[in-house]
């Protein structure tokens, strides 16, 4: 053994079971550490897996009273054992071995059974699967009470007058809460891909074996079951080694965050002096250490920038996913990372409801930018087509005249009437085009063009009523989902472990 190495493990086994020496400090540092450090997040999965394991064995026959009767004893003194408690040790390698270690003075070779018809990377796929499934749940939780934040606050300001900007500059009127309800819909969408990558995760690879099944008799059923998941995976093969699932879950997350992150980026613009449209919780935001007089909206800023890590993360685990089948560093650089990321990203959309919970529009400062330059000019150039029976192309243009002869003058929308589009009309057309003063008038009123935007999703305040009420059964959904599957978990757990105790004798 060279000098510096780690000291071997007692009855380390190498290729065709002979022993050699320990592990070369160098992959210690750069792998078995990394999986270890991975550990306190599989401890608990690794224990229910090794539970349910001994007790589908001996159900089966498999494992005898006796051995049965001290590996559960053992196993449920590491169920309420913290995980930071746990001695991992990576010159051991991962996480599995050093809990093989710690059963086996207190036990012996009763340990053994616990890689009965099963490699190590089966107990290891299952904690995952428990350490993520309820990280999911989680993050729907706060996904749904961003949905909530959201939607109260649109009906909230559904009839608070506001300009919509594109490329930060006034486009068309709107309210307040239509706008926010545009973040709405996203989060139900967030809500329904986090559904779907909960139906990957809480499915069991238990009882597959090596690749191809084990010839020894495993219910995979009745393991699943114990294990609280919905079902078993079908595949043996696929059950040890798909992937595929984790990118789909990381990328639910991430675009969960992006979309708390779009609002973010909006409202960094809107609650600055240069718009003062909205205010932002003082709980959110941290002043200035140089300058006396700034107030910085903080909590915009860790959101975007979680948005922009987590998105580097997907793009990073999908890198490692381009190997050839049936290969460790699939997972190696997955366990920690994937959970790290959903763990993130539960805190990061979080921390956006609590944004968008204290939000406080200046909803007159809103209604006077909604009215300020020529945000009203297309519906000017529709209620003119509207009047006159001409195509819109050509109202377009009249309209596109008559605001460019008022801004060369220095004027605003007052100065649009009917005179005026004609003026411009003789210009672009030739001709005249009469329209009398009341439809210019009721076209530049921005209340009265919102009460035209009836249309299924438009800002009218029936079909606000009506998407605020489809939002709320999306939100109130979504968290019933939630707490369901939370519920169901934990109760699956609580049964294994009542089960096991009852069985330990």
């Amino acid at each position: 053994m060279a000098a510096g190495s780690p000291r071997p493990p007692e009855g380390y086994l190498g290729a065709a079971g002979r022993v050699r020496g320990g592990p070369a400090p160098e992959m210690v540092a750069a792998g078995y550490e990394l999986e270890v450090a991975d550990g306190p997040v599989l401890h608990h999965g690794l224990t229910l897996a090794d539970l349910a394991h001994v007790l589908e064995l001996a159900d089966q026959g498999v494992v005898g009273d006796a051995d049965r009767r001290e590996l559960l004893g053992a196993l449920l003194e590491l169920a309420h054992m913290p995980a930071g408690d746990f001695p991992f040790d990576p010159v051991y390698g991962d996480a599995y071995n050093s809990r093989e270690r710690w059963l086996q003075p207190r036990v012996g070779r009763a340990a053994g059974w616990l890689a009965a018809g099963r490699p190590r990377r089966e107990a290891g796929r299952i904690a995952f699967r428990i350490a993520l499934r309820g990280r999911v749940v989680a993050l729907a939780a706060a996904v749904a009470r961003l949905g909530g934040a959201l939607t109260e606050g649109a009906d909230r300001h559904a009839g608070a007058l506001m300009a919509d900007y594109t490329y930060l500059q006034a486009a068309q009127a709107t309210t307040f809460g239509h706008y926010l309800l545009s973040f709405t819909y996203p989060t139900l969408r967030d809500g329904r891909r986090l559904r779907e990558a909960h139906a990957w995760v809480n499915r069991s690879p238990g009882g597959a074996g090596g690749v191809a099944g084990s010839r020894l008799p495993v219910d995979r059923a009745r393991v699943a079951a114990l294990l609280g998941f919905d079902g078993h995976i079908e595949h043996t093969r696929d059950a040890m080694w798909q992937t595929d699932g984790l990118v789909a879950l990381l990328t639910a997350a991430s675009l969960a965050v992006v979309n708390a992150s779009r609002l973010a980026e909006d409202l960094e613009i809107y609650a600055s002096d240069e718009f003062g449209l909205v205010g932002i919780g003082d709980a959110f935001c941290r002043a200035s250490v140089l300058m006396p007089q700034k107030r910085n909206p903080y909590a915009l800023s860790v959101i975007r920038g979680g948005a922009g890590t987590l998105t580097g993360r997907v793009a990073g685990l999908l890198a490692t996913q381009r190997t050839p089948s049936a290969r460790t560093d699939n997972l190696l650089y997955a366990y920690g990372e994937v959970t790290g990321a959903v763990d993130m990203a539960t805190r990061l959309v979080d921390l956006a409801a609590a944004v968008t919970e204290s939000l406080e529009p200046d909803t007159a400062r809103m209604a006077r930018a909604a009215g300020r330059g020529f945000t009203q000019a297309t519906d000017l150039a529709e209620a003119l087509c509207q009047a006159t029976g001409r195509d819109y192309r050509s109202c377009y243009l009249v309209v596109s005249r008559a605001v460019a002869l008022a801004t060369e003058r220095g004027l605003g929308p007052e100065a649009l009437d009917a005179g005026a589009i004609e003026r411009a009309a003789r210009q672009v057309l030739g001709e005249a085009l009469s329209v009398p003063d009341d439809v210019v008038a009721g076209a530049l009123d921005p209340r009265v063009a919102l009460e035209t935007r009836t249309v299924p999703g438009g800002a009218a305040a029936e079909p606000m009523a009506a998407m605020v009420r489809e939002c709320r059964q999306g939100v109130a959904d979504l968290r019933s989902w939630a707490e369901d599957r939370r519920r169901a978990a934990g109760a699956a757990e609580e049964a294994l472990l009542a089960e096991a105790r009852a069985r330990r004798g």
